[in-house]
């Protein structure tokens, strides 16, 4: 009788319906956590993304069930519409927008060809994927890693390859996180100690009417040439306008604060959630986080190698160093060219000076994912 009761007990109980390939995600769990919580790579959303893994990878129940015959879904059923429906990803967007200065762009234009050049290993790794086995689609998602931007590799791989959601977005965000061992040895490589120490122009001074105008300007302009990008370009936009009207603070303050951080949470937990061990533990995820390095690397050796080009048919000389701020991991991105240009000179202060191409990338990214959708979106 004894043994029955507890034999009862024990099929209560989840413990029965774990997988091999659960406790194998649970190691990847750890290390995304050790990443994030230790090492403070992307913690806002890597601990998130964690999190949600770890959710995927247990024995749950009224999580992620879809509704059946009248009932109501899981709690995740629901939270990943955000995704499914491309809602996130545009109000990150806002965030962003309503963090940004676009004042160094307006202040040096040319730089908008550094964060272009960084297109560069987008279109390399899309190439590299094609050839390797994957769809145009698939390889466009895998691809746009390569622009450093998280919300727009959501975005995309949601619209063309929704099955790769999980590998893309957890290759992006930890490349991202990582661009401070990744970019310093190629920027390195590619320049020389005497390029490093270049001093450029102090940027001018940029009116509050010239960044609404461009917020505006860029609005219309990408729209009416990709329209595939209009969310992710109208609620940037957006964001920004509000940021610089001065005339709309709690506006502003609830993109940059509540809207960014709650959506944040809601966004990394739902692409978590789709790393089944099933999905996840797969030679497709292998391929996608070697193509990942590929993207970043080609991405940052493209902008450096952009700016040297420049250097060669200007009077104004720019430090190559912040071509690799054209990938559009914000503000980090900038962050590695200023501290590498104070490597070779203590003095020299290029944080502003990277920020023009850093923003440029954000736009550059997507506008790429705008053009992969209308051409593979079908």
């Amino acid at each position: 009788m004894e043994g029955s009761k507890l034999e009862q007990l024990w099929s209560l109980t989840a413990i029965p319906d774990v997988t091999w390939q659960m406790v194998v995600m649970w190691a990847v769990v750890a290390v995304l956590f050790y990443l994030a919580v230790w090492r403070q790579f992307e913690p806002l959303l890597l601990i998130p993304i964690a999190f949600g893994a770890l959710l995927a990878n247990l024995p749950t129940e009224g999580l992620v069930n879809a509704p059946v015959n009248g009932e109501a879904g899981g709690l995740y059923y629901y939270i990943s519409m955000g995704v499914k429906l491309e809602i996130f990803p545009p109000l990150i967007f806002l965030g962003v927008g309503a963090l940004t200065d676009f004042g160094p762009l307006i202040a040096n234009p040319r730089t908008l060809l550094l964060g272009a050049a960084a297109q560069f290993g987008v279109f390399a790794t899309f190439f590299g994927a094609t050839m390797i086995g994957f769809t145009p689609q698939e390889a466009s998602a895998i691809g746009i890693i390569g622009g450093a931007d998280g919300p727009t590799s959501i975005f995309l791989a949601n619209k063309l390859a929704p099955d790769l959601l999980a590998p893309i977005a957890v290759a992006a965000y930890s490349y991202m996180a990582l661009v401070p061992m990744i970019q310093p040895p190629i920027m390195r490589a590619l320049t020389t100690k005497a390029e490093r120490k270049i001093r450029m122009q102090s940027l001018r001074p940029v009116s509050r009417l010239e960044k609404l105008i461009f917020a505006v300007l860029v609005t219309i302009v990408v729209i009416l040439l990709v329209p595939a990008a209009s969310a992710l370009i109208g609620m940037l936009m957006l964001g920004n306008f509000l940021r610089e009207s001065l005339v709309a603070e709690r506006l502003t303050k609830a993109a940059q604060n509540e809207v960014v951080n709650v959506t944040t949470i809601l966004l990394g937990t739902s692409v978590g959630i789709t790393m089944t061990g099933e999905r996840f533990l797969d030679a497709s995820t292998l391929k996608i986080l070697a193509l990942g390095v590929v993207a970043f690397g080609v991405s940052t050796a493209a902008g450096v190698l952009m700016a040297k080009l420049m250097n060669l048919v200007s009077k104004t000389k720019i430090n190559p160093l912040i071509g690799s701020a054209g990938v559009s991991a914000v503000p980090m991105a900038a962050r590695v060219s200023h501290n590498e240009g104070q490597r070779a000179d203590p003095n020299n202060y290029l944080l502003m000076h990277a920020m023009g191409p850093n923003v440029a990338g954000v736009i550059g990214t997507a506008v790429v994912a705008g053009y992969f959708i209308a051409w593979f979106g079908g």
